[in-house]
């Protein structure tokens, strides 16, 4: 197995150019990849301290850096180090320049300056917080969203995944033993979403949270035909009510996030569409 040394530089907090590299290095099998993380570089000062990193591991260089004298100094001792080095943004700057028809103002960190979409995730994750796992249902008609499943579908993590997106999201669990509040059935204004999985990967998941937790694990928690009924009462609930829903059997939490951002879309966009109906007389 190759060992590559990456050596990340960026002039903001460097979450772009994380998630670039870490979805161009998911299409690898068996790499040995050691990160070098280098956020905020916004001096020469900074630049050669990292350098001296540079030519002890050297390998691949991979930055988002707007300053042009920075960035011309570290493509200098890159060149010198010999070190494949590539501003993994330039493509797509260059491409919306072109079809603007302006020049990048080159600020570094601009997607995260305190504007209103930032207040509004500040505001959707305080919110989604407050209304976990079935709390608050008095204020879930304020929500954007809202997701419903058994225990252990995943409602929580993608909810915080979501609330970072911007959206308001509530969830609740679906107790077979304990219906949901009426307020659920008399929702409006959020798209509730169903949250579903296999029985068996459920059961899985289940026993292991137990384990983790020094639990028993022979309860009805992790009964199969106990959970198999859990699965079915929570199916049934949500083709009564018309919601939609995800399977999470094989979905990551930015998968399934991603799916219900689909949704949700969808939906807005059905809604700004004028109605279509006879003409007035």
């Amino acid at each position: 197995m190759t060992r590559l040394h990456l050596h990340l530089l960026s002039d903001s907090t460097g979450e772009t150019l994380e998630m670039l590299a870490k979805a161009s290095l998911a299409q690898f099998d068996d790499t040995d990849v050691v990160r070098h993380f280098w956020p905020m570089v916004r001096s020469l000062q900074h630049l050669e301290r990292i350098v001296d990193d540079l030519k002890a591991n050297p390998g691949l260089v991979l930055y988002t850096l707007v300053n042009s004298e920075i960035r011309s100094s570290l493509e200098m001792r890159c060149r010198q180090l010999g070190l494949p080095h590539v501003a993994v943004l330039d493509a797509v700057t260059a491409a919306l320049e072109e079809r603007l028809g302006q020049q990048a103002r080159g600020r570094p960190g601009k997607q995260h300056q305190m504007d209103e979409a930032y207040f509004k995730r500040v505001d959707a994750i305080q919110y989604t917080i407050a209304q976990d796992d079935g709390v608050g249902f008095d204020n879930w008609e304020e929500a954007d969203i809202v997701l419903a499943g058994v225990s252990r579908t995943s409602k929580t993590p993608t909810s915080i995944y979501l609330a970072n997106r911007g959206f308001k999201v509530a969830n609740i669990p679906l107790v077979v033993e304990s219906p949901p509040p009426p307020a659920l059935f008399k929702l409006r204004r959020p798209m509730v979403v169903g949250l579903t999985t296999a029985p068996k990967r459920l059961i899985e998941i289940r026993r292991n949270r137990l384990l983790s937790l020094n639990e028993s694990t022979t309860t009805a928690y992790v009964d199969e035909e106990r959970v198999e009924k859990e699965v079915a009462f929570a199916r049934r609930m949500f083709a009564d009510n018309g919601w939609p829903v995800i399977d999470v059997t094989r979905r990551s939490i930015e998968e399934t996030a991603a799916a219900i951002i689909k949704l949700h879309n969808e939906r807005s966009l059905r809604e700004r569409q004028p109605q279509v109906g006879p003409k007035p007389i």
